[in-house]
């Protein structure tokens, strides 16, 4: 008996994408097997293709950046500022009977590009429309995710105190809007299941960014208190921070004054067991200087032993760990995401799928290799469609594919 998530290999993606934001919604759509067909410009492609280095010298539109979300595509062409490239779009969405089509563009391109929900719908009417915007599908101003931590408040929070606003290490903005509107896709395809009919979905992302400021909004707007940068302390519990080693650096997170006893009960430790500390709120008052009273003690152990004595008491600790350290982690070692070039034998290895089930294995499929630009364009149209060569031939010779 088949697993029921090969469900997900009867759904076709096709997505207007670039940059992030889509290419990570669709990336997240192919690991769950459904079939995902990106689109792009045949000159003006995903910029993203061309940042980094190229996997193998000549390749200059499959460069490395483009790797950590691309693989599991089909990759086709198509000019849609040419009336022959929308009706081409329409095309597809018929014949390849599309369940949702996704976009990233300005919403003052949906008309021009005949890439609009009505357009779309008019052509398949339970089809699932999902335009991702920066601020909304009535502004055309443009968002990169920087941006958005600036206007969103993640770098008011970001960095020390007293210092420069930060960006944070991973683009937030970018893959938690993917991660909402992947949630809200799920509802309309529950939605059409029951009830037969489309969806029209915009995930604006600046709402997104700050619908993640859940305690700072709260505060702010209730309690008269403003959340500022805390570097690596935070503002409600102590000590929670980095801490050094003789070797390197720990995270120490004591959520409660239960731990905070098993601590300072430690040989070594008990210099700290004072009537101040007692408490959270104590220990909060005189945040920096216990943290430096901390860092005397931690810097007197190596790494594993701290993280050893810590662990047996039950005290949350971590190493700090570098990239390629995370990738060794024993917890997550094997289950990484992993695909090859059929051409270069080439292997490029991929973030894991946020959940524990493998639905791609559990479905008996595996992530095909990041398309090259228009890699699929001779399956699609000319198997799909059914056009022959000198059709594609002239369309390719007139700039529409």
């Amino acid at each position: 008996m088949k697993n029921s998530w090969s469900i997900f290999r009867n759904l076709t993606v096709l997505s207007l994408e670039q940059a992030t934001v889509v290419p990570y919604l669709s990336f997240r759509l192919a690991q769950d097997g459904v079939r995902v067909i990106r689109l792009e410009h045949p000159v003006v492609c995903d910029p993203n293709r061309m940042v980094g280095s190229p996997f193998v010298p000549g390749e200059d539109k499959m460069c490395s950046y483009f790797f950590a979300f691309n693989s599991g595509k089909e990759a086709i062409t198509l000019n849609l500022k040419e009336p022959r490239g929308q009706e081409i779009l329409r095309r597809l969405i018929k014949t390849l009977d599309v369940d949702i089509f996704m976009t990233n563009q300005l919403p003052k391109s949906y008309q021009t590009l005949g890439i609009d929900y009505e357009s779309l719908s008019s052509v398949k009417p339970d089809i699932i429309w999902v335009g991702v915007t920066g601020f909304g599908p009535d502004s055309n101003e443009a968002a990169y995710d920087p941006i958005l931590q600036a206007r969103g408040g993640l770098m008011e929070l970001t960095g020390e105190p007293g210092g420069d606003p930060q960006v944070m290490g991973v683009p937030l903005p970018d893959v938690g809007a993917s991660e909402h509107a992947y949630g809200m896709v799920m509802k309309a395809l529950f939605k059409r299941a029951v009830t037969g009919e489309g969806s029209r979905i915009d995930v604006i992302m600046f709402q997104s960014t700050v619908s993640w400021l859940t305690q700072p909004i709260t505060m702010a707007t209730t309690f008269g208190r403003v959340m500022k940068r805390r570097g690596n302390t935070h503002e409600f519990f102590s000590p929670t921070s980095v801490f050094p080693t003789s070797d390197g650096y720990v995270y120490i997170a004591t959520g409660n004054n239960a731990q905070w006893e098993r601590l300072v009960a430690l040989p070594g430790f008990e210099h700290l067991d004072e009537p101040r500390y007692k408490t959270n709120a104590g220990r909060i008052a005189d945040v920096r200087e216990l943290n430096r009273r901390l860092a005397e003690v931690t810097r007197k152990f190596n790494t594993a032993e701290l993280i050893e004595i810590l662990h047996n008491i039950k005290v949350p600790v971590s190493k700090v760990q570098s990239i390629p350290e995370v990738c060794e982690d024993p917890a997550i070692k094997d289950k990484f995401l992993r695909s090859m070039d059929p051409i270069t034998g080439f292997k490029v290895t991929m973030a894991p799928p946020p959940t524990m089930t493998d639905y791609l294995r559990d479905a008996g499929q595996t992530l095909s290799f990041p398309p090259r630009l228009g890699e699929h364009n001779q399956a699609i149209y000319g198997g799909a469609l059914g056009m022959t060569q000198e059709e594609l031939d002239a369309l390719k010779r007139d700039g529409v594919i």
